[in-house]
């Protein structure tokens, strides 16, 4: 092929050349590349005593040219999949999973790394590249530098097989999510569902050349379902359609079915574990997290969740209760819960997201996220009509300090087909000094998947999409605002994984602050503010069944932990066990037996958070803290803001994140903001 623009060097990824061809050669073309260098590299490191510049930058800029060609592809797999690049992308899987092994293990490359930490040239580099050198000593350990001969074969026999299965289970869920549609010709058979639902569902059909309504799974469309359709079928049918995905149960029953491969990847997991010397693959879980032992981690989840229960307890009853009495629902069930809240909050607080979806147009919340950041951290945007995008609905936009770029993000808003459910950050390009001096400046991936635009009317965003906006742009700006030049510890790199959502979690707040409010929210048809009335619903309205939600997360968090923890190689029905007893101890809400859940928990199964779903409530305690610093200066205190983005933001992994979070807040952290904010009222 003459000409693949994976193998050239851009700016920015050249999206419109990129085609599904080009993936394997190129991937093929920068490991052999990649392996003679460092071949070479090494030797020389063991010929003569290495520096930084002999050795881990030029290693540095390898590893840059292979994920400039990378990061592309795994984006684009996530929100344009085809069969055509679904195949080139899993064809590369083995390819550089077999890599990363060879490079973890390469012992030549590990004795030039120890030879240049024990030499007289690391007291002399400054304190990013000492924490570099340090964290890629720990990582060759964790790769199995060490090990036997067929032991380093079987490890790399198994990170292999396990890139192949986490791959397969996010391809599951998506294919399983998509399967499932129920095309609706009346809308009275909605009956319920807002408008702003119903001309999602029609512009659903009209995708698909037919009449009427079709529903999917996709959130847009199954969460007002399950909040606003008044046919308790339906909801019913829905939710089993939702909740049995990628399993053995439901209308597309082992067509999708995860639960093999969940077994697989546990049973892997542990060996992994074990063969690195740990007990469980919770304590190697651990070896790179803030929490020091699965004993602390339980602790600390324990102990949230006897604050939160009796709490949760009573706020179950009290739905239970209104169900019953207002709603008819004799026996409440998994599919009403939903629906009964929402109108439970309706009466309570006169509030629904419906009718705050009017105050956010989604251009409207960009704009506002925009100088919400502006006025915490100096910075400005300005959009890029000319940058290379891979859809009609991505913008791109540059952050400028005065008038010089500092950083850059793409912005992909709105659900689609063929992207992966959820919202996430990830990283395009990351900050760095390159070999010949100049910077490379960081760039993000910001991904949603809100309710897009229909009838040439902005897409008017419910408040939660908005705090969700908010939260993954705190991820982008820890990644873009980063002041470190090496790529290891620069933005997210380096920073312990329980320790990662604090920068997200703390952009949240400003969605609830008159003062953020105000730059957020503005009516679609007349412009004006959020009204005084309605501000004082929504902040009442806060902590609507917080602690039902803490459980849940603990819910979540605990079955994650205890399963990566206590099981050796569990079957299909010692998971489903685990998660019943689980919730059998803390969970206040109905369950249905047929309920897979686990089956499409892509974060632990195909994501990063395996024995480390914790990591959710273990930040959140940090960014409570952190917050309650702007709420004694004031929500938009100019010191604070740059205090914050100078003790953290900008320090990347270039420290411990408890050494971060005391630099800023002056002491350890606490619990109380958190309880505080949430409205836990056993504080």
């Amino acid at each position: 092929m003459s000409h693949n623009p994976l193998l050239e060097s851009h700016t920015l990824p050249p999206f419109g050349e990129i085609q599904p061809d080009h993936v394997v050669p190129a991937v093929e073309q920068l490991l052999d590349e990649n392996r003679s260098a460092i071949d070479r590299l090494a030797e020389q490191a063991n010929c003569e005593t290495p520096t930084w510049q002999s050795l881990a930058a030029p290693i540095e800029e390898l590893n840059d040219r292979l994920s400039q060609a990378w990061s592309p592809v795994s984006h684009l797999n996530g929100t344009m999949n085809s069969p055509a690049l679904r195949d080139a992308y899993q064809a590369c899987l083995g390819k550089l999973s077999e890599y990363a092994t060879w490079l973890g293990q390469h012992e030549g490359l590990f004795r030039a790394y120890r030879a240049l930490k024990d030499s007289p040239a690391y007291a002399e580099l400054n304190p990013a590249q000492q924490r570099s050198i340090d964290n890629t000593l720990r990582d060759f350990r964790l790769a199995g530098v060490d090990l036997a001969a067929d032991d380093k074969h079987r490890y790399g026999e198994i990170q292999a097989r396990l890139s192949e299965l986490t791959n397969t289970f996010s391809n599951h869920v998506l294919d399983a999510t998509q399967a499932w549609h129920k095309d609706i010709a009346d809308a009275e058979a909605l009956d319920g569902l807002p408008q702003s639902a119903l001309d999602t569902l029609e512009a659903n059909a009209e995708a698909k050349q037919l009449d009427g309504y079709r529903i999917t799974l996709d959130f847009p469309s199954f969460f007002p379902v399950m909040s606003y359709a008044h046919d308790r079928a339906l909801r019913k049918e829905v939710y089993t359609a939702f909740v049995t995905r990628a399993s053995e149960l439901g209308p597309n029953a082992g067509e999708y079915d995860n639960a093999p491969l969940i077994e697989e990847i546990l049973a892997l997991r542990q060996e992994l574990a074990r063969l690195l010397g740990f007990a469980t693959y919770a304590d190697y879980s651990l070896a790179t997290k803030m929490a020091e032992s699965p004993a602390q981690v339980l602790e600390f989840l324990a102990d949230l969740a006897k604050r939160a229960h009796p709490q949760a307890q009573e706020e179950f009853n009290e739905l239970e209760a209104f169900a019953k009495e207002t709603l008819g629902l004799e026996d409440l069930q998994p599919w009403d819960v939903g629906y009964a809240s929402e109108k439970l909050r309706e009466a309570r607080y006169a509030i629904s997201q419906e009718q705050l979806r009017p105050y956010f147009p989604a251009p409207q919340v960009i704009d506002g996220l925009f100088r919400v950041t502006e006025r915490l951290y100096g910075v400005r945007f300005q959009e890029d009509a000319e940058a290379p995008r891979y859809h009609p609905d991505v913008r791109y936009y540059s952050i400028r300090e005065g008038d010089t770029p500092i950083a850059g993000f793409y912005l992909d808003l709105y659900a689609r087909e063929g992207k992966r459910g959820g919202a996430w950050m990830d990283e395009c390009r990351v900050r760095r000094e390159r070999q010949d001096g100049s910077l490379q400046l960081p760039v993000a991936y910001l991904t949603c998947n809100f309710t897009r635009p229909v009838g040439g009317k902005p897409a008017l965003l419910t408040h939660d999409e908005v705090t969700t906006l908010f939260h993954e742009f705190g991820h982008g700006l820890h990644h873009m605002l980063t002041r470190q030049t090496v790529a290891d510890i620069s933005g997210i790199n380096g920073v312990a994984w329980d320790a990662v959502e604090l920068p997200s979690q703390f952009m949240e707040n400003f969605c609830w602050e008159r003062e953020g409010l105000d730059m957020i929210a503005a009516h679609v048809d007349t412009g004006e503010r959020l009204p005084d009335e309605l501000l004082a619903r929504l902040q009442a309205a806060k902590n609507f069944q917080s602690a039902m939600g803490m459980l849940r997360q603990i819910e979540f968090s605990l079955f994650d932990f205890r399963l990566h923890h206590e099981l050796e190689a569990p079957s299909a029905d010692d998971v489903q066990h685990l998660l019943d007893a689980v919730r059998d101890q803390y969970s206040v809400v109905p369950r249905a037996d047929f309920n897979r859940f686990q089956n499409s928990f892509g974060h632990i199964f195909a994501g990063g958070y395996a024995a480390g779903y914790y990591s959710y409530k273990w930040a959140e305690v940090l960014s409570a803290d952190a917050y309650g610093a702007f709420e004694e200066a004031g929500v938009f205190d100019g010191e604070t803001g740059m205090r914050f983005r100078r003790e953290v933001l900008e320090q990347g992994g270039s420290r411990d994140a408890a050494e971060l979070f005391k630099a800023f807040r002056g002491r350890e952290p606490s619990v109380e903001p958190l309880l505080r904010h949430s409205g836990i009222r056993a504080a």
